[in-house]
C-alpha cells in the first residue's frame, strides 16, 4: 500500500466530513472561544489511541493466534459496515446517539469519532501489509489526522459556507470510495488466506 492510499483511506475511515454536525451538536453548549481547544484535545486524545493500536495492536493480535489475513478479512468487514453506514446514515450519524450532555472527553469525540475502531483496524492492516514501514505508517496517519484537525477546527465554517446537502452528499461518495477500499482489503486477505491452503 502507498503512502497516499495509506493517508487517503485512514482520512476516509475517520470520516471528518461526516463528523462536522456531529461535532457542531456535541459542542453547540460550549463557550465558542474554548471549542478550538476542546477539538484539539480530542484529537491529541484520538492520536494517542490510534498511535497505541498502530504499535501494540499486531504484536497483541499475534500472541492471541490471529493471522495477518484474518485481520485484513476483519478490518475489510468493519470498513464495509461503517462505508454502508455513511452512504445510509441513520438519524445518530454513523456511530449513533451518543446520548452525553455537556462537554466531551474521550468519548465521544476522540473516540469512537476519530479514533475509531475500523480506524484502529486500518492502521493495524496497513501494518500486517507493509512491515518495518515506520514512515509510512506515521506520515499517513500523521497526514490523515492532521487533515481531520482541520477540517474539524473549521466545522462551523464549513456548515456555514458548504450547506448541510453538499455535506451529506461529500460523505456518501467518500462511503462509496470506503466501499471499494474495503471490497479491495476483503479480496486481499480472501487472496491470503487462499495461498496458506496451498
Amino acid at each position: 500500500m502507498s503512502y497516499l492510499s495509506a493517508a487517503l483511506t485512514l482520512f476516509l475511515v475517520m470520516d471528518p466530513l461526516g463528523n462536522v454536525p456531529l461535532v457542531a451538536t456535541l459542542l453547540r453548549k460550549v463557550e465558542p472561544t474554548r471549542r478550538p481547544r476542546i477539538i484539539l484535545r480530542e484529537h491529541l486524545i484520538a492520536l494517542g489511541l490510534l498511535v497505541a493500536a498502530l504499535l501494540a495492536g499486531p504484536p497483541f493480535l499475534h500472541v492471541l493466534g490471529v493471522h495477518d489475513h484474518a485481520l485484513t478479512i476483519g478490518g475489510g468487514v468493519v470498513l464495509l459496515i461503517i462505508a454502508i453506514r455513511m452512504i445510509f446514515p441513520s438519524q445518530g450519524g454513523v456511530f449513533g446517539e451518543t446520548g452525553i450532555e455537556g462537554e466531551p472527553l474521550v468519548v465521544p469525540l476522540a473516540t469512537p469519532l476519530i479514533a475509531g475502531p475500523s480506524a484502529m483496524a486500518a492502521l493495524m492492516m496497513l501494518r500486517s501489509q507493509t512491515p518495518g514501514s515506520f514512515a509510512l505508517w506515521f506520515g499517513a496517519l500523521g497526514t490523515a489526522w492532521a487533515a481531520s484537525l482541520v477540517l474539524l477546527l473549521g466545522a462551523a465554517w464549513v456548515s456555514r459556507h458548504v450547506g448541510q446537502r453538499t455535506t451529506a452528499a461529500l460523505e456518501r461518495l467518500m462511503g462509496m470510495l470506503l466501499v471499494l477500499i474495503s471490497i479491495e482489503m476483503l479480496l486481499s486477505g480472501i487472496a491470503d488466506y487462499i495461498a496458506t491452503l496451498e
